[in-house]
């Protein structure tokens, strides 16, 4: 081989190591975006910021959320602003003296697509709310004084005028606990899963996904990844059920 040719083959395969560490570079930032992105959900939901969550969601957005999805930039806001801001805050956007309402959001396994322009995460939520006992005017608003939550999210993102945004946020809070009584002692919400759809409802979901229940009920939500060891699948989609 001459020194041409031999410097062309070294530069061919500078090329190529430069255009696989830029796309293992876009494939990092994505994750950290999309990492940061669901935390900033997080915190914005924290405060009770309803509006600055409904603005995490692209145009065709939607939300699954116990037992009902919510289609749509209408649906997302008819669970955020309807049915969530009404409930906790009376309409106000943004906290209020006596309420906590924390979200830890963790354990995330993110996803991005080969192109770059979609990803999936799934994340796990571990909640902590109450009303203060000098705010008595709250007391009706919630299920217990303080309790706790424990949920999990398999979600989608999507690349919208050059900005990450949640494409579908699927939240499964599977579990309650009366901070007293404690998880072993506290009956499933069953209250929340809506038995109808809107306009039947006018603050419920476009669609109801059959099968949901809470603890004691132990369901899986399907893994969007494939196992790392074996390579098979995940488990059925969570509008097809979940399994026990």
């Amino acid at each position: 081989m001459s020194s041409t040719e031999r410097m062309a083959a070294e530069l061919a395969e500078l090329r190529t190591t430069v255009t696989e560490l830029a796309g293992q570079v876009a494939t990092l930032r994505a994750t950290a975006e999309i990492r940061n992105l669901q935390h900033k959900y997080g915190y914005y939901l924290d405060k009770c910021l309803y509006q600055e969550v409904v603005d995490l969601f692209s145009a065709d957005g939607e939300v699954a959320f116990a037992g009902g999805v919510y289609r749509g930039r209408a649906g997302v806001e008819r669970l955020y602003l309807r049915r969530f801001r009404e409930q906790f805050t009376g309409g106000h956007n943004g906290p209020i003296r006596g309420f906590l309402l924390e979200h830890i959001i963790n354990q995330d396994v993110v996803t991005v697509s080969p192109d770059g322009t979609t990803a999936r995460a799934r994340f796990r939520c571990l909640m902590q709310a109450g009303v203060h006992e000098s705010a008595t005017e709250l007391a009706s608003r919630t299920a217990f004084e303080q309790w706790w939550e424990g949920g999990m999210y398999e979600n989608t993102y999507v690349v919208e005028d050059g900005i990450w945004k949640i494409r579908r946020l699927g939240y499964f809070p599977f579990w309650h606990a009366d901070y007293a009584a404690g998880w072993a002692h506290t009956a499933p919400l069953s209250h929340m899963i809506p038995k109808v759809t809107f306009p039947e409802d006018p603050k419920g979901p476009d669609e109801l996904i059959e099968g949901f229940e809470f603890f004691p009920a132990t369901d899986v939500v399907p893994f969007h990844y494939p196992h790392p060891v074996t390579g098979n699948g995940g488990h059925r989609s969570p509008e097809e059920g979940n399994h026990r």
